[in-house]
């Protein structure tokens, strides 16, 4: 794959990322952000301190979130899209669609919900801020690990596939990653500041919100990616392939 490919699939997965964090603004909006207005209402209501604001909690729901949620769109899909560089030829003979498809529920797998099932998202008020620190190191570690493992996973599988078949092979490897991302669960402190009397129906939803604004992101730029892709990698036909295969012997 030459320079030019690669720039072009670049500025396709940021303008794809872009696209995909409109859809996932629109997620946090309606739906996150109720959740953080009653996070913020109890902790207003159980705190003695309060802190005058440096910026209004209007522009933090608005244009902070649009800011925050576009930005990390863009960059997200900046780097998908030299993973999917990467990755397309190497992980099976797949097109643009199927492997943009593939690198991004594994991009959601590792990268979000694998941390996020030990060290899930905490609405306001939950969480201690003497903590924050070792809370955040936990949670990148965990992400590392997730991609790691799951780069280790798929390396398994492609060695254990001459011996076993794609589909058993692909269930070995998949195994190996449960166990070992249950081992690093096992083997990590756990942490739990929720503070005495936060609603936990209001916890559940914040934690639900937060899965389906990363379920949309994911899922719209894997879709559109893919889209855009295709047109710059094209799929070969099988007789094109076919023709292809002589020559290149």
């Amino acid at each position: 794959m030459n320079s030019v490919t690669i720039r072009n699939l670049l500025v396709r997965g940021m303008l794809a990322g872009l696209a995909a964090g409109v859809l996932a603004l629109v997620v946090a909006y309606l739906l996150g952000e109720p959740q953080v207005n009653a996070a913020i209402a109890f902790e207003e209501a159980h705190s003695h301190e309060h802190e005058m604001e440096v910026v209004s909690r209007g522009v933090q729901s608005t244009a902070g979130l649009a800011t925050g949620v576009l930005v990390y769109g863009v960059a997200l899909g900046g780097i998908a899209a030299l993973a999917f560089c990467f990755a397309l030829g190497r992980i099976g003979g797949f097109g643009a669609r199927a492997t943009a498809a593939l690198l991004s529920g594994a991009a959601l797998l590792a990268v979000y919900l694998v941390p996020f099932l030990k060290y899930p998202a905490n609405p306001p008020s939950v969480g201690d801020p003497d903590t924050i620190g070792k809370r955040t190191a936990l949670y990148f570690l965990m992400m590392l690990l997730g991609i790691l493992l799951a780069v280790a996973a798929t390396i398994l599988g492609r060695r254990l596939a001459p011996k076993l078949g794609n589909w058993y092979a692909t269930v070995a490897a998949g195994a190996a990653f449960v166990v070992a991302i249950g081992l690093a669960y096992a083997f990590l402190p756990a942490i739990n500041e929720v503070p005495h009397g936060f609603s936990p129906t209001l916890l559940w939803q914040f934690r639900l919100s937060a899965i389906a604004i990363q379920l949309v992101l994911w899922t719209s730029f894997g879709l559109l990616f893919g889209h855009l892709a295709e047109r710059v990698v094209p799929t070969r036909s099988p007789a094109t392939a076919a023709e292809a295969a002589p020559a290149a012997s």
